[in-house]
């Protein structure tokens, strides 16, 4: 086992990935299984590099340039004299002063030239601290072709100083060394263990993996209640063997591979996600919103055929229940198979080494059988429309037991605001794979329960309670409640079409009227539009949609308020870990960005 040649927090020099430039960094760890060095440079970036990438500052500072093709005097003649190197030089011999003065003169060429790229990086690091930020757009294509149709000036006044012009080849080279360091580089990382353990570290993530089910079985059952009061807790608990079902586990089953089989059909677009760590990108087949459309024709064949789907309300904790021991049996399948898995393949976040941590955020980022990806499917198809279902269901349930000819204008509302949300999110099937859970989260318990636990029988709640806990509004209250819902779904839906647009293609025309901020990553951060408004507007939609869909429930209990209690919780807890993981990945230009927007979510509060 080699030995580690530099210790944490020595400053050495290390080469920038894809170029032959080396700038100074900072040692912040090592990691001894993989002998990768994990540095961090004068701009914030942190990047993973091998030791052969790294050298000590010493053999920068003493380092001399000779050139092979022509001695000292040869070369001074000829560019005296304005001849090609290959020239034979005829002028006399310089004295032993001219000679010294020459050779001083050469030393300043050396380092000049050798520490450009380190006076090119200090100012692109300055441009981060409050220099007046461009209008342009943040592709560093831009940058590259300004520089081909207007030289870079430093490197012109080299040139012109030292009269290397008549040299092409080592002109080529210099300015090409110079464009080289805006070229965005793919950086091939080796997947390394996860240090900073969130959810509470080993115990919370154990706590978690029993509270979720317990809750989701606690807002059911308390639901049922004819009075659901907090007051009134623990609501009473069923016998263990009423809670399961065998047909309820059948019906799950048969929704699940109903759903799987949709999937897998060749209809719709196949379209590429993000690049990974690697630098291969995975293709993902788009067919979310046909899937939709065929479950509602499953669904009305049924009802057409008298089924009765108010079923699902009379056994709501059994189905509930069923999907959580098959969400447990799925987490497990998928992190045996993640042990064999290359370790390219393996979740940032989700590499810790501890079992119930790996178990719960994912050991695997990308798990699939064969094209089947089911981190991808679960995100969108079983849960989301068994959530429009479960609403139908809840529906229907309350026109039988209350005997009405038509649904009540509450429930109307929810199923209206919550169908709106589902359809939105499958016509936009393809802006999911730009969020964290594809990008980031490995697939364990964390999404496959919330996947298909938490969101369908959670964010169902407001129509379960209604079932039993009918509530009247007038007309001007529900036109007010839908203005409301409209607000909070064009502020999510802008931008999240604006932020996903930028991702995809930068150099859009329709997105050259917005300002970013330069990153060492070779990406921007916008600061117009609405994410210069909050630094998460999406978020911001989303809780107002939240709001909307709790206050047809009315005022008289808070349970159907759990859910925008929750969501406001889940949006502020995950906020931090974006604001955590942009602040390791973009340094100081995600410092300035916040300074530009400092309101996290809620403007001029939070």
């Amino acid at each position: 086992m080699p030995n580690r040649r530099f210790a944490d927090g020595e400053v050495v020099m290390g080469r920038w990935p894809g170029s032959v430039l080396y700038y100074e960094v900072q040692v912040t760890s090592y990691d001894d299984a993989s002998h990768i060095y994990t540095v961090k440079y004068k701009d914030g970036t942190e990047l993973a590099l091998k030791e052969s990438d790294i050298k000590s500052q010493s053999s920068f500072k003493h380092r001399k340039s000779h050139s092979s093709s022509s001695s000292p005097s040869r070369r001074s003649s000829s560019r005296s004299h304005s001849r090609s190197p290959g020239r034979p030089a005829k002028s006399r011999r310089r004295s032993s002063s001219q000679s010294r003065e020459h050779k001083d003169d050469k030393k300043k060429i050396i380092q000049e030239t050798n520490f450009a790229p380190l006076k090119l990086s200090e100012n692109n690091t300055r441009t981060y601290n409050g220099e007046p930020d461009s209008t342009e757009r943040n592709d560093t294509s831009r940058i590259i072709l300004e520089q081909k149709s207007k030289p870079d000036l430093e490197t012109e006044h080299v040139l012109e100083q030292y009269s290397l012009h008549s040299r092409k080849e080592e002109k080529k080279k210099e300015i090409y060394s110079e464009k080289k360091i805006f070229e965005p580089t793919k950086t091939i990382e080796k997947a390394s263990k996860t240090k900073e353990l969130e959810f509470g570290g080993r115990l919370g993530t154990l706590v978690l993996i029993l509270f979720l089910p317990a809750t989701v079985l606690y807002l059911l059952l308390m639901c049922k209640q004819d009075d659901p009061s907090l007051m009134n807790f623990p609501p009473p608990l069923p016998a263990l063997e009423s809670l399961w079902e065998t047909k309820m586990f059948g019906i799950f089953l048969l929704w699940f591979f109903l759903q799987a089989l949709f999937y897998l059909l060749p209809i719709g677009k196949v379209v590429e996600g993000l690049p990974l760590s690697s630098g291969r990108k995975l293709q993902y087949r788009i067919n979310g919103f046909y899937a939709f459309v065929l479950t509602a024709a499953v669904i009305g064949t049924l009802l057409y055929f008298k089924f009765e789907l108010h079923y699902l309300y009379d056994h709501f904790v059994q189905f509930a229940v069923a999907a959580a021991v098959f969400s447990m049996g799925l987490s497990i399948y998928l992190y045996i198979r993640s042990l064999r898995v290359h370790e390219e393949d393996l979740a940032p976040g989700g590499n810790s080494g501890y079992f119930v941590y790996d178990f719960f955020t994912g050991h695997e980022l990308n798990p699939r059988i064969g094209s089947f990806d089911l981190k991808y499917f679960c995100e969108l198809r079983p849960g989301l429309i068994g959530w429009v279902v479960i609403n139908l269901a809840m529906l229907l349930a309350e026109m039988k037991i209350h005997d009405l000819s038509m649904p009540s204008l509450p429930m109307i509302l929810v199923n209206s605001f919550q169908l709106l949300y589902v359809v939105d999110a499958l016509w936009n099937e393809e802006a999911v794979l730009t969020t964290m859970d594809i990008t980031r989260d490995g697939f364990g318990f964390m999404l496959a329960f919330g996947d298909l636990v938490w969101v369908p029988f959670v964010y169902s709640l407001q129509a379960f309670y209604l079932v039993g806990h009918p509530t009247a509004i007038s007309w001007p209250m529900a036109v007010a409640i839908t203005i409301l819902n409209c607000i909070g779904y064009y502020i999510f839906r802008s931008a999240n079409s604006q932020k996903n647009s930028f991702r995809r293609n930068p150099a859009d025309p329709r997105l050259a009227h917005l300002k970013v901020i330069p990153t060492a990553t070779g990406k921007g951060l916008l600061v117009t539009g609405w994410w210069g408004f909050v630094r998460h507007p999406n978020y911001l939609g989303d809780i107002i949609m939240a709001l909307a869909w709790s206050l047809p429930c009315g005022f008289n209990h808070i349970l159907p308020y759990f859910y925008v209690i929750y969501f406001i919780c889940l949006l502020v807890h995950r906020e931090a870990r974006d604001e955590h993981h942009c602040k390791q990945r973009y340094g100081l230009a995600w410092e300035r960005y916040c300074q530009r927007v400092p309101y996290r979510i809620f403007p001029y509060i939070y």
